[in-house]
């Protein structure tokens, strides 16, 4: 019989964090979330943080199916308030940050993006673990049996400066902070 091959992959990324978040320049009380987008038409959303101001913490995971098309995910900071939900600022988190040539299959990586508002200005960072889950047939039996020897334990980096975010002013010195994973 032969296999069947999904066309499709797992994303599971934990909203961790974010530090530094403002609304009309002005620090955020409460009620924060964070929405991941793979396309326009799939997406899931932390619950709103009541707790931490500009500060807000959920460590929540979400797992999104996404195609091998794929190439970014978008990660949206919102504000609900009583006008509505406000988008606080938006980053894009490259897959080849995870997925890059030397990244071993299905690991973990600590990630920090800068968060850029509607005006393109600097907004806050907000911190995630992300990994693409692959079919467990598709990876090799050194990451199966044990993944530290394979190289699948990576540790947090200074975060460095990336590429701005959407189609917005190109900042000198800006960017998407980036923590870049590394292993032993």
């Amino acid at each position: 019989m032969e296999k069947v091959h999904k066309a499709s992959r797992t994303l599971e990324i934990t909203i961790l964090s974010a530090e530094n978040l403002s609304l009309n320049r002005k620090s955020i009380k409460k009620n924060a979330y964070v929405t991941v987008r793979v396309d326009p038409t799939n997406f899931g959303s932390t619950k709103a943080g009541f707790e931490g101001g500009s500060n807000p913490s959920w460590n929540e995971k979400l797992a999104l199916d996404m195609s091998f098309q794929t190439r970014f995910i978008t990660l949206e900071v919102k504000c609900k308030s009583s006008s509505g939900d406000r988008v606080v600022g938006t980053a894009s988190l490259p897959l080849s940050d995870i997925l890059g040539d030397y990244t071993p299959e299905s690991c973990f990586h600590f990630l920090s993006y800068r968060l850029r508002d509607s005006r393109g200005e600097k907004n806050g960072i907000i911190n995630v673990s992300a990994r693409v889950k692959v079919p467990v047939e598709s990876m090799s039996p050194a990451v199966t049996e044990n993944p530290v020897r394979s190289g699948c334990s990576s540790s947090w980096k200074q975060p460095a400066l990336g590429v701005p975010v959407g189609h917005q002013k190109n900042y000198y010195g800006g960017g998407v902070a980036r923590g870049v994973p590394i292993w032993s």
